[in-house]
């Protein structure tokens, strides 16, 4: 997956990257149908909220620590850190305006 708008975060990167600012970062699985749907919803968020928010994805397969941290239990979901502190949590598919509704009231 290759785009400018989202950030592709790592258990090495996460912590790091969340630390300042509003964040989503959605807690997705490549085997996952309904994450690879919110794809291009995210996309477009991103491009919307652009200077006022970062978009993330990270791979709970590859990130097990961070998911079990953050006890993301089914994907997608998507978390939203203010500053790096949890500020709310949507889980399963959503349309781009409920997402950045939820964005907007989180930060």
């Amino acid at each position: 997956m290759t785009s400018e708008n989202i950030k592709k975060f790592t258990e090495d990167t996460f912590t790091k990257e969340i630390s300042s600012g509003v964040t989503l970062v959605d807690f997705y699985a490549d085997w996952c149908g309904p994450c690879r749907m919110l794809t291009p919803v995210l996309e477009q968020v991103a491009s919307d909220l652009k200077g006022k928010a970062t978009v993330a994805k990270l791979d709970i397969d590859h990130a097990q620590k961070v998911a079990s941290t953050y006890q993301v239990t089914s994907v997608p979901t998507l978390i939203l850190f203010k500053n790096g502190k949890e500020a709310g949590r949507l889980v399963g598919l959503r349309d781009a305006e409920a997402i950045k509704d939820f964005i907007v009231a989180g930060s």
